[in-house]
């Protein structure tokens, strides 16, 4: 087994899985194994994990913006109530851009330690971070996963921080950010009206479009997610179970499997479609519907023998803006069932704590 005989204690930890397999280790160290009954062991070990792929309800955005697009609502609402994701077709995104997105992305984790290494950062507020596992300051157990996050808003004053090297990336980065932007805000747009709270004549008022309005100026924050081979995957995770904070999440996976939902209680493999968007609803959207729209479960597995990149795309309003149920969601037979809060809460919740699950989200429960 490598040794890396440069660091001391848990340093080599902090500076990445990438640099601890390209350092050549053929076990997994300590610091990323899992409790047993954490690990995402086989289906004969553990009942809760099936040997079935899930295949996720499919949106098709270009049947949302024709005359089918009622239709589509209902398989929207659906998919949120009862599965809380969804994979999205026909979006509209160049190919090119999608492709060029991971192959930037690639290329990033590719270069050396040390040109990586200038972005790392432990302030959650940075506007480029470059890190490891899911919370590298608090996490107990680490997970295989390096990550380089980067704000998108303002995209011109944040643009100059994002990473120089590969010469490419800001350019490449900044048109995906500025695409999955749009296409957040369009389906925004139909999230409220399968809501039913845009769209009918009783039902047009001036709050959701002015929430529409506040979305093109919220907060965006990408994750470029490396996951490198693991020598012993069943020990560990490239991310804990969690769910996200903001109001949906747009996913780009490359073709590795990786990511998992629970659904019914299991853990369930969501089986890649080439050039689409994994779609999720995020803890503010299930607060803002008052728990009719799910935020869901989800974690990533990894592999002996393949890398994978992922790229997320989280999407809230603005920073400091409060969001709560929907007035028009709440009534004596669905009682209000979240305090407001915003992305500057959740920031400082998972600042002082080892984030597990959904546990931001329940401190924001009412229980009456």
């Amino acid at each position: 087994m490598a040794v890396l005989t440069t660091e001391n204690g848990e340093n080599q930890y902090q500076k990445g899985v990438k640099r601890l397999y390209e350092s050549g280790v053929s076990k997994v160290p300590s610091k990323y194994i899992l409790p047993i009954l954490d690990r995402p062991n086989t289906s004969d070990q553990k009942p809760n994990v099936s040997n079935q792929n899930l295949k996720l309800p499919i949106i098709d955005f270009k049947e949302l913006q024709g005359p089918n697009r009622a239709q589509v609502l209902e398989s929207l609402a659906h998919a949120c109530e009862q599965y809380g994701f969804f994979q999205l077709v026909n979006h509209g995104i160049p190919s090119d851009v999608i492709s060029s997105m991971i192959d930037v992305s690639t290329r990033f984790f590719e270069l050396p330690f040390e040109e990586r290494a200038k972005y790392m950062s432990s302030d959650m507020h940075a506007p480029v971070r470059y890190g490891t596992s899911f919370n590298q300051n608090k996490d107990k157990v680490f997970c295989w996963r390096d990550f380089l996050k980067l704000m998108c808003h303002p995209l011109p004053d944040v643009l100059p921080h994002w990473p120089s090297s590969p010469v490419d990336m800001r350019k490449l980065a900044a048109t995906y950010a500025q695409e999955t932007k749009y296409l957040f805000l369009m389906l925004m747009e139909a999230i409220f009206e399968s809501l039913r709270l845009v769209g009918t004549t009783e039902n047009t008022t001036t709050e959701e479009d002015e929430m529409l309005k506040e979305f093109q100026d919220g907060s965006q924050l990408m994750v470029v997610n490396c996951y490198p081979p693991c020598p012993q995957p069943d020990l560990t995770l490239g991310m804990p179970p969690h769910s996200d904070y903001g109001f949906l999440t747009l996913l780009l996976q490359d073709e590795v499997e990786g990511l998992q939902i629970q659904k019914q209680d299991q853990w369930v493999t969501v089986e890649p479609i080439p050039n689409s968007f994994v779609v999720n609803v995020g803890d503010h959207l299930e607060i803002f519907s008052n728990g009719k729209y799910k935020s869901v479960l989800h974690r990533v597995l990894v592999n002996s023998t393949k890398g994978r990149i992922s790229v997320a795309s989280l999407h809230a309003l603005p920073f400091k803006r409060s969001v709560g149920p929907s007035p028009k969601l709440v009534n004596e037979s669905n009682p209000r069932l979240y305090k407001d809060t915003d992305f500057a809460s959740f920031l400082e919740y998972i600042s002082s704590r080892e984030p597990k699950g959904k546990n931001f989200l329940e401190s924001r429960k009412l229980f009456t």
